[in-house]
């Protein structure tokens, strides 16, 4: 019988499987669409669909201090971590996106270590120092010489869903990862209708069949369907435990890029990923005292 940390690994897994393609089929979207229509539309999508499941399931409402924290996890997953890609999307490659949210995970570990009064010890500060300077000097070689303002937008991104990956990795210890998520959505519905409607600038015949297919794929996956399984497995496994399972996800974007985009799998690209996952699981080892 498989234990609840192996549940939470393998559904966190499921989860970072269904994120891996998020920076690709953004690459496929913004080529088309305003990168501020991706973002707000995409929530929209999902806050539609978390809707019309509400109407059906009739859940419990949050608590005051529950609507803090959902306000918290919109700021980062619904509105940070989507706006920064799909601006970031618009000239940068998918695969070099995939490398540099290769820190991710320790981020996620290092916002969770402030957030919820853990004692990181000093080889684990060393390590999320090391990956940092690890992503930038990737960034750095693989553009013009230095890090370009896109790799800044990347870092933001990193910030944003650092800090809505754990904030919501807790609160699904209280609420269910659907209702996380699923409010998260429905909380700020009014203000994607109003933004999507603003940046609907363009005409909506002339969009191709691959971009509109993107734009489906991360308002239904992305932004939506795969907290279903991230939340859920960070709440039974761990943040810090199922965290590690989104060092997969450098690699799995890189090959989703390559078979979606014809984006190349350059010796570069691999040896800083492979560098980046050495970094983060021996973060990971570190993590606290």
């Amino acid at each position: 019988m498989l234990t609840q940390e192996t549940k939470g690994m393998w559904l966190g897994f499921i989860g970072v499987l269904m994120f891996s393609l998020t920076l690709p089929f953004t690459r496929i979207a913004v080529a088309e669409l305003s990168p501020y229509f991706v973002t707000f539309g995409r929530s929209l999508l999902g806050g539609i669909c978390a809707l019309l499941l509400f109407f059906i399931t009739r859940p419990k409402l949050p608590t005051q201090r529950q609507w803090m924290r959902l306000v918290v996890i919109a700021l980062g997953v619904v509105y940070g971590f989507p706006l920064f890609v799909s601006l970031a999307m618009q000239t940068l490659p998918s695969a070099h996106g995939g490398i540099v949210l290769g820190v991710l995970p320790l981020a996620t570990a290092v916002v969770g270590a402030i957030r919820f009064k853990e004692r990181p010890s000093l080889a684990f500060w060393a390590t999320a120092i090391l990956g940092s300077v690890l992503v930038i000097a990737y960034a750095a070689l693989n553009g013009s010489g230095g890090v370009a303002p896109e790799d800044g937008l990347l870092f933001v991104a990193i910030a944003s869903a650092a800090v809505g990956y754990s904030e919501g990795g807790k609160l699904s210890e209280e609420m269910s990862a659907v209702e996380v998520i699923s409010w998260a959505l429905v909380l700020t519905l009014p203000i994607n209708l109003l933004l999507t409607y603003q940046f609907l600038d363009f005409d909506v015949h002339a969009v191709s069949t691959p971009a509109i297919m993107s734009f489906m794929y991360v308002g239904l996956v992305s932004m939506y369907i795969g907290f279903f399984f991230w939340y859920r497995g960070l709440a039974l496994g761990g943040v810090a435990r199922v965290g590690q399972v989104q060092l997969l996800q450098p690699f799995l974007t890189l090959v989703g890029a390559y078979y979606l985009l014809g984006e190349p799998i350059t010796a570069m690209n691999v040896g800083f990923a492979v560098s980046v996952l050495a970094v983060v699981v021996l973060g990971k080892k570190t993590r606290a005292k």
